[in-house]
């Protein structure tokens, strides 16, 4: 099955409209987009908890790491370049942190406020070579602009 994103971006709007807090909106996003499409085996969030430094958050699929710092990995170079990583082979990746041995790409968008300041990254990986595309990474990158513009800066 591959994704629809209209049907998911209606669907994620319907669920999140109105909701401000991070962690719920986080949750639902994960959800959501883990069960659209077969490609997705892990799918979730690393919210930044200190300066250059991930921390899991809301996901679906098996364990994820922890913590991940800025200067390591694939989602610590979307959380420090502020650029979505489009990965199609992890194991051509320098520094690449393998959470679970069986992926094999990876696509991580930078998530931001409603200022604009960066609260995470949304991570998905697949078990599969080369699964995302560029407009994976622009349709997603379209639903979490919209649905964490709702989240106030504190």
């Amino acid at each position: 099955m591959r994704v629809d994103y209209d049907s998911l971006s209606g669907t994620i709007a319907a669920l999140t409209d109105g909701e401000t807090d991070p962690i719920a909106l986080m949750a639902t996003v994960a959800c959501e987009v883990h069960q659209s499409d077969d490609r997705f085996d892990w799918t979730g969030f690393y919210r930044v908890v200190a300066p250059e430094l991930l921390k899991i958050g809301p996901y679906q699929g098996g364990h994820g790491c922890l913590t991940i710092p800025f200067a390591r990995g694939v989602c610590g170079a979307a959380a420090r370049t502020g650029a979505v990583q489009l990965v199609p082979d992890v194991e051509a990746f320098a520094d690449h942190i393998a959470c679970a041995s069986t992926t094999r790409s990876e696509l991580v968008l930078p998530v931001r406020d409603g200022s604009g300041g960066l609260i995470g990254v949304f991570d998905i990986d697949s078990n599969l070579p080369d699964a995302f595309t560029e407009q994976d990474a622009r349709a997603l990158t379209a639903i979490l602009d919209r649905v964490f513009a709702q989240v106030a800066v504190d």
